[in-house]
């Protein structure tokens, strides 16, 4: 057995629902399975779009984030299921639970998918022997079926898990990056997504070859250190251990600025707020973070000093929405008296390759209808500036 764990390294399993809350619901009403089925809006209004579908619905062409009357021509007979997400809470605690009888250090990254370390689960047999025994018991006791990856870090186990699907278990060894990963496109790489492919096609990178033989200066100022992190990964490289508390850690980036004089007109200090929620954004971009948490800093001409922060309920990264948060704080707390500093905290981040928003229907659709407009914006302002567009007369 210990041919199969290594004395200095680690062995990781990325455990990865299929199709989770179409599966869930299988699960609930087997008369569901074997069809084609969408999570998704309102059937009677042919309002929403498809959070996720059943590999039955996939093969008709159905897909996330499809708008549900594209979805029912494709598939005329597609079933349709208004999201249950405490169904789906209660379904994936189960699951972690079970993850846990194999060992203390299991990593959740969303509510469908995790991490788990096996480096010290000898006694438990191989990798793969262990990896079969737990989407079994996936299977026979929450009837949830999943696709395991298996590896000797965080990345490439991610990566496995994606290679078959459903019901697949993958063996990534590092030795196989440059002949299975190498050839592979940029943007099916974890932590790419379709806007940054697009910066790495400006630099002549289009595979994941291309990535881990890329120039450092140019990932650098292209994309800053998270370019240098997805080519240490493209070779293989991923030295996070995983870790149980990794949610609860409390990570920030934030700025504040001391106001050349005292202000206490509103409009002046909404403006310096969207500044620094820009200033924010742009810096958790660099670092590859979303927040759950935004926060204000009040200091006033006394220097009497007041925190506000508020929990979200989905990740934030763009400096539009840190700023609608920030507004909001600052309106109900303001005091009305001069203010001598104020700034602006992102806090209780997490990765941006794997944030998954713990997804209500209502804020997925709006993203989803939302992010086109979201994408011309960005691109005016990052070449005419942040001053382009100005906001109309606030009648609240």
């Amino acid at each position: 057995m210990q041919q199969f764990y290594p004395k200095k390294g680690r062995v990781i399993l990325h455990v990865d629902m299929n199709s989770f809350f179409a599966s869930v619901e299988m699960a609930y009403d087997p008369t569901l399975k074997g069809k084609p089925l969408a999570i998704a809006g309102d059937e009677r209004q042919r309002k929403g779009i498809v959070v996720t579908c059943s590999y039955e619905a996939r093969k008709f062409g159905v897909k996330t984030p499809m708008p549900l009357w594209e979805a029912k021509k494709l598939c005329p007979n597609l079933l349709v299921k208004r999201p249950n997400f405490e169904r789906y809470r209660q379904a994936s605690q189960a699951m972690f639970e079970l993850l846990r009888t194999f060992s203390d250090l299991v990593e959740p990254v969303s509510i469908d998918e995790g991490y788990i370390d096996i480096s010290a689960c000898q006694e438990l047999g191989s990798p793969l022997e262990i990896a079969n025994r737990i989407q079994q018991l996936l299977l026979n006791q929450l009837d949830l079926p999943c696709s395991i990856g298996i590896a000797p870090n965080k990345f490439l186990a991610k990566m496995a898990s994606d290679m078959k699907k459903p019901l697949g278990i993958t063996v990534l060894r590092k030795r196989d990056v440059p002949h299975i990963l190498w050839p592979l496109p940029v943007v099916e790489m974890h932590g790419v997504g379709e806007k940054t492919a697009i910066k790495m096609a400006d630099l002549q990178i289009k595979t994941i070859g291309d990535l881990a033989k890329a120039n450092d200066m140019q990932l650098r100022a292209t994309l800053g250190i998270r370019g240098l992190k997805l080519k240490e990964r493209a070779n293989g490289e991923d030295i996070r251990a995983v870790d149980p508390d990794a949610a609860a850690e409390n990570k920030s980036v934030g700025n504040s600025v001391t106001l050349p004089q005292d202000l206490a007109i509103q409009a002046e200090l909404l403006a310096v707020l969207e500044k620094l929620a820009k200033s924010v954004s742009d810096r958790m971009k660099k670092k590859g973070y979303l927040t759950m948490n935004v926060a204000i800093t009040i200091r006033y001409k006394d220097r009497k000093t007041i925190t506000r922060g508020r929990k979200l309920r989905n990740p934030l990264i763009r400096s539009d929405e840190i700023f609608l948060e920030a507004k909001s704080l600052f309106i109900e707390n303001w005091n009305g008296d001069p203010v001598r500093l104020l700034g602006i905290t992102g806090l209780d981040l997490v990765d941006e390759d794997q944030a998954n928003e713990q997804l209500n229907l209502f804020t997925f659709e709006k993203a989803a209808k939302l992010e086109p407009l979201h994408q011309v914006v960005d691109q005016l302002r990052d070449k005419y500036g942040h001053a382009i567009f100005k906001k109309g007369k606030d009648f609240d």
